[in-house]
């Protein structure tokens, strides 16, 4: 599906899923090289940059957040762009809806005609890749509320609980990084072609790109950071009160171990057992197991053990 966007005599061209006879039209009006075209077909794994005579060709993939199932590394989106001098063709392979506002955007700038977009497609592609960064960054907003969440529950009692949900977190981060891992060699590979392509006045917004990467790289260390002292304090929290249960069973088996003893002692069919044919034996007993327990426990008090 083709959608087709004008702004003075600039033309952006957004492909969702291409078919062979979409992409031998783009071929035929823009002159997009036979290879290029051949890769527009088919998804490609590996972002990277190349340059033709008359358009740069940028593949970059991106994380796919889902505020309610987290991030997929096999649903990272990527977005294949060809920038020419007065037009910019963006090609993916699924709904990627940070195009799509972009869209509604661009439409709204065209009719008001106070787009501060320049005279050639490299500024088409500035404000869409800025647009696009912005939105991740909402989406890292949104990760880092969930921890701050999590953070409540860890400090509330609600250690054991967090232990899963803080490695689902680990992992959407984790999927987050790697799908940008490869930006900034594309994006520097993309600086230098720029300058070439479309003169050295443009090196500003160049470095502007690289400049919104960093942004969302150091929001996800950032939130990186903040997500493995959280887990360390949990696990520590954690280890803690199961530190904590496990003495008091401690204690109280060794509270029981003197009372065992003492009527395991009784219990002992002798001629000469103490108490046996005492009429209050029964009692006699069971006041001797009370006293020896409540001074067991009167001794770990005083030791400060409980």
């Amino acid at each position: 599906m083709i959608n087709k966007y004008k702004f003075r005599k600039l033309t952006w061209i957004d492909v969702e899923s291409p078919t062979s006879e979409e992409i031998r039209k783009l071929v035929d009006e823009h002159g997009i090289a036979p290879l290029v075209a051949e890769e527009l077909l088919v998804p490609n794994m590996k972002p990277k940059v190349d340059v033709y005579p008359n358009h740069l060709y940028l593949i970059l993939r991106f994380p796919s957040f889902k505020k309610n199932d987290g991030i997929d590394p096999e649903d990272s989106q990527e977005i294949d762009f060809v920038i020419g001098k007065n037009f910019i063709i963006t090609a993916h392979y699924d709904h990627i809806e940070q195009l799509s506002l972009f869209s509604k955007m661009f439409e709204v700038n065209s009719i008001l005609d106070r787009s501060p977009i320049g005279d050639h497609a490299g500024f088409i592609f500035y404000y869409m890749i800025k647009n696009i960064y912005h939105h991740l960054l909402e989406d890292l907003e949104y990760a880092r509320s969930t921890l701050l969440s999590a953070e409540k529950k860890v400090f509330h009692g609600e250690e054991k609980q967090m232990v899963f949900k803080l490695s689902e977190i680990n992992r959407d981060i984790l999927f987050f990084k790697e799908a940008l891992n490869l930006h900034l060699e594309v994006l520097t590979s993309f600086e230098n072609a720029g300058k070439k392509f479309f003169g050295e006045e443009f090196d500003y917004y160049l470095r502007d790109i690289i400049g919104e990467f960093y942004k969302v790289q150091n929001a996800t260390q950032n939130i990186k950071d903040f997500l493995e002292e959280l887990r360390r304090t949990n696990d520590s929290l954690l280890s803690t009160k199961q530190n904590e249960v496990m003495k008091t069973f401690t204690i109280i088996a060794f509270i029981f171990l003197p009372l065992s003893f003492i009527a395991s002692i009784f219990s002992m069919r002798l001629s000469y057992t103490p108490l046996q044919d005492s009429p209050n034996g029964f009692y006699q007993v069971i006041s001797i197991m009370a006293a020896v327990g409540i001074l067991t426990f009167a001794l770990f008090k005083w030791k400060k053990w409980l």
